[in-house]
C-alpha cells in the first residue's frame, strides 16, 4: 500500500482527495493536515511515502513545508497540488525538492497515477506546467546554462547519459528499462548515480539538466 498524506487547509478538498484515493486499491490515506506545520509534524510521525501538498496555507506554506520534509531521516515523496501554475510556485517548489507539480483540476485518474510515480520514484507535471517549465528552461539564459549542463555531464557514463536522456523525454522507470533493455532495478541505480553526479534531489531536476544540456530537444 502506498501511504499517503493529505495537506490543504480546506476540509472540502481535502475529503475530495480522500474519496478519490480510497478508490485506489493501492493507495491507503494515513493522515491529513491543514498547515504547513502541521503536515512537518503528521509527515515525522506518520512516516507517509507520498505527501499531497498544498501551496497557500496558513502559517506555513506547502513550499517551505517541502523543505522541511525533504530534510527528514525518511523523507517522502511530496507531489504538489495547487490552482496555481505560475512559473515562481513551480521553480520554488521543485527546488525545496518536490517531484511533481500538479493542478487541482488534473483528472481523478491523473492524480492516482500521480501518486503512483512519486512512489515509484518517478514524476509527473500537468500538461500546462510541462510546457512553461521546458519554455523557461530553454529560453533562460541557454547558451551560458548549456556550458554549465555540459560541464556537469563530463562524469557520467555513457550508460548514465542514455538514462539521462530518457528522463529528459518524460519516460518512467519501466519504459527505460524496457527501451534499453535493463532491469527496473539497474534504471533506479542509474538514476540514484545521476542524483549525486548533477548535485540533484528530485527526478524534474534530471530532467532539466538533460535540457539544459541539449540531450532533449
Amino acid at each position: 500500500m502506498i501511504r499517503t498524506l493529505l495537506v490543504d487547509d480546506e476540509s472540502l478538498i481535502r475529503a475530495g482527495l480522500r474519496f478519490i484515493l480510497e478508490s485506489a486499491p493501492d493507495v491507503e490515506i494515513v493522515g491529513e493536515a491543514a498547515d504547513g506545520d502541521e503536515a512537518v509534524d503528521a509527515a515525522a510521525r506518520l512516516g507517509p511515502d507520498v505527501i499531497l501538498m498544498d501551496i497557500r496555507m496558513p502559517r506555513t506554506d506547502g513550499l517551505a513545508a517541502t523543505e522541511a520534509i525533504r530534510r527528514l531521516a525518511r523523507a517522502p515523496a511530496v507531489v504538489i497540488l495547487t490552482t496555481f501554475d505560475s512559473d515562481e510556485h513551480v521553480f520554488t517548489a521543485l527546488e525545496a525538492g518536490a517531484c511533481g507539480f500538479l493542478l487541482k483540476d488534473t483528472s481523478p485518474h491523473d492524480l492516482i497515477r500521480a501518486v503512483r510515480l512519486a512512489h515509484g520514484g518517478d514524476a509527473m507535471l500537468s500538461p500546462q506546467v510541462t510546457r512553461r517549465l521546458i519554455h523557461r528552461v530553454t529560453t533562460d539564459a541557454p547558451l551560458r546554462r548549456r556550458r554549465d549542463a555540459l560541464a556537469r555531464l563530463e562524469t557520467l557514463t555513457g550508460r548514465e547519459r542514455e538514462v539521462l536522456t530518457e528522463v529528459g523525454l518524460g519516460r518512467s522507470n519501466t519504459e527505460i528499462a524496457a527501451g534499453l533493455h535493463m532491469s527496473e532495478a539497474t534504471v533506479k541505480s542509474h538514476i540514484s548515480h545521476l542524483f549525486d553526479k548533477l548535485a540533484v534531489t528530485n527526478r524534474v531536476q534530471v530532467a532539466i539538466a538533460a535540457y539544459r544540456a541539449g540531450l532533449v530537444d
